[in-house]
Parts: structure tokens; C-alpha cells; sequence
């Protein structure tokens, strides 16, 4: 059975399809997230493909010249850029390539409704913003603390009324876009198109922030996955047949002191070696604490001084309380007279001051 030919109508539903599905999932490192991102960005660059040949917009026309069942195909290029966004990168070099990509599809989102006069006045003034400064583009223009904090409000407030406008209209009978009424469909698409027209404009703001972040991060010498065999054989490929190299450290091929052992007595190298472990590992290791981080609680330890004998216990009010005598207990009862009677001995045959015997006249 031949294989019915691909509309862009149908395109595009499967590409709204597999975006919608990826809403309600949070798992952005998972492999199975990123293979759905990427099929769903797949989708929407063969609809941009589409609407590009069949020259679907042009300048030379007006949003009145728009069919109402075309208004959703504007937004495929916003729907790439999200989408791009989306997408894991292994590298801040990767990353970089990736917000230009992104950047791209912005630009061109937003000249495409700025043609068609779909933009709002505040809105095509911060086109013409951005397209004054792109790196150094924001929503919010002032550096005074109290206007940037009221603008973010009102920005927070203006997203917030045209998502509760936007779920009013979706959840409406006279909205819907099968059987509804035009106008109140074209009003639909267009409150969506509005939406996202202000989230491009936050998504151009986060991107140079990004940028700016991205500017700091250093820059691998070599690549991020290398192992040691890797290592060995980038080493080996770069010395001719000859064995000239113009690298200092050339492997001791074929000498005598190649096989021999490791370290001399005195603890000296006497030949090249190789670390074992990866790259990944080493680079790990470098980033932590100077101190020595603790390996029990202070509850363990208390346990253990006690347990060592380190620990003085007693002292104190406690120490002066004498127990009670236990009358049932005639042997120490008996102990403790004796040892009283022998004290009052003591006394009388040792009177106070008698052992003073140097001071007497």
C-alpha cells in the first residue's frame, strides 16, 4: 500500500502532539526525554521547511490576508526555538552554538509577525531594542532597583492575564477550533500568538544571561571524554615513522631502561610513566575542599572518648550530695561507726595546732 503523502497539516500535528507530551515532563538529562525533544524539533523544522517552499507568508500581504486555519503555522519557528532550548549539550562550546541556534529562530519569529503589523506598540519597541543591541538587550531597560522590581511585576502580571485569558478560550465552547466561531477562533490563535511573542522576548533576555555565564567558563584544552588508550594513540600518531617529534616527552621506544622498574631507591622517576584512571576522574578531583571533611558526628565521638576513658564525669552540685544510708545494710552500717570512732580518736590524740611547733615562744 503506498505511503499517503505528508501534509503540512498533518506535519504539524504530530509536531504540536509530541511538544504537548514533553509539558508535563520534568526529566531533562534522561536519553528518552532528549530523543522526544528531538523528534519533536525534527518535526517543526520539516514544517518551517514546508511553509518555506510553498512561500505559505510573504511580506506583501497583511494579517487580513491570513486564513484563520494558517495563523497556528506562525508560531512553529517560536516552537523550534523553545525546543532548542530544551536540547543537552555536553560543552559550554556545544551550549554556545546551540543559544545562536535558538537566537536565530527568535529573529526570525519575531520579524515575521513584525511584517504581518502583529506586534504591539511596547512590543515593537523592544524589537527595535534588541535589534540596536542584541547582546546587551533586556525587557526591562532601567537600572534603578525599584523601577526594574515594579517592571518585573508588571511583566509577571501581563503573562499571567494572557495565560488565564488563553485557558478561558481554550476551555470555551464558542473557542473551539472545530466547529467554533471564526472570529472567536482567530481571536484564539491571535491571544496565543501574543503569549508567545512575550515569552520570545524573555527567552532573547535569558539568552544573553546565559551568554554571559557561558563567556566565564574555561574553554578544554582536549576533549571531555578522553581516555588513557586515547591518550597513547593521539601520542603515537603524532611522531613520523622516522620517530622525529617536536614534543619534549617522546616514549622511550625500544631502550634499555623502557621494561626496567618504575622508581630508583631514592624515590626517583627512571622513565616515563602514565597515570592510570580517566581524565574525568583527576578533573573531579581537583575541585574540593582544602579542609578534611568530618567522618562522624559529634554524638560518635562523645561515644568514643567515653568509651576510651577521655571523658571526666561527675563534678559539680551532684558531687556534693552524700547517698542515703541504707539501714538494711548492718556491714556497712557498722563500717561507717568504726570509721567515725577512729577519726574522734585521731582528734583527741592530735589537738588542733599541736603539729605547729616553730612559732611557739
Amino acid at each position: 500500500m503506498a505511503e499517503e503523502p505528508r501534509t503540512l497539516k498533518s506535519v504539524f500535528h504530530a509536531a504540536e502532539e509530541k511538544r504537548l507530551a514533553l509539558e508535563g515532563s520534568y526529566e531533562f538529562a534522561s536519553p528518552t526525554y532528549q530523543e522526544d525533544v528531538a523528534a519533536a524539533l525534527q518535526s517543526y523544522e520539516a514544517c518551517a521547511h514546508m511553509i518555506e517552499s510553498i512561500s505559505l507568508f510573504s511580506s506583501n500581504e497583511s494579517l487580513e490576508d491570513i486564513a484563520t486555519s494558517d495563523l497556528p503555522y506562525l508560531l512553529v519557528l517560536y516552537y523550534v526555538a523553545e525546543l532548542l532550548q530544551k536540547v543537552s549539550t555536553s560543552s559550554p562550546l556545544e551550549r554556545q552554538r546551540n543559544l545562536d541556534s535558538t537566537r536565530e529562530a527568535y529573529e526570525k519569529f519575531l520579524h515575521i509577525l513584525e511584517s504581518y503589523s502583529i506586534l504591539s506598540p511596547q512590543d515593537r519597541k523592544l524589537l527595535e531594542d534588541y535589534s540596536e543591541d542584541q547582546m546587551g538587550f533586556s525587557t526591562i531597560s532601567t537600572k534603578d532597583p525599584n523601577a526594574r522590581r515594579n517592571a518585573k511585576i508588571a511583566n509577571f502580571k501581563a503573562e499571567k492575564q494572557l495565560k488565564q485569558k488563553l485557558e478561558y478560550m481554550r476551555n470555551s465552547p464558542r473557542y473551539l477550533e472545530d466547529g467554533g466561531d471564526e472570529e472567536a477562533v482567530r481571536e484564539l490563535y491571535l491571544t496565543n500568538i501574543a503569549l508567545s511573542v512575550h515569552m520570545a522576548f524573555q527567552g532573547l533576555e535569558g539568552i544573553n544571561r546565559e551568554v554571559e555565564v557561558l563567556a566565564q567558563a574555561p574553554i578544554p584544552l582536549i576533549p571531555q571524554h578522553t581516555t588513557v588508550e586515547d591518550d597513547q594513540r593521539r601520542r603515537r600518531a603524532s611522531i613520523d615513522n622516522d620517530g622525529y617529534s617536536d614534543k619534549l616527552d617522546t616514549p622511550l621506544r625500544g631502550q634499555a631502561g623502557s621494561q626496567g622498574p618504575l622508581l630508583s631507591k631514592e624515590g626517583k622517576p627512571l622513565r616515563p610513566f602514565t597515570l592510570v584512571g580517566n581524565r574525568q576522574e583527576l578533573q573531579r578531583g581537583v575541585f574540593r575542599p582544602g579542609h578534611n571533611l568530618p567522618t562522624m558526628s559529634i554524638d560518635e565521638y562523645l561515644e568514643e572518648e567515653r568509651r576510651r576513658g577521655g571523658i571526666i564525669e561527675g563534678g559539680g552540685e551532684a558531687s556534693g550530695r552524700q547517698p542515703e544510708p541504707d539501714e538494711d545494710n548492718i556491714e556497712k552500717a557498722d563500717e561507717e561507726t568504726m570509721k567515725a570512732r577512729e577519726w574522734d580518736e585521731f582528734r583527741e590524740a592530735n589537738p588542733r595546732g599541736s603539729g605547729n611547733t616553730l612559732n611557739r615562744g
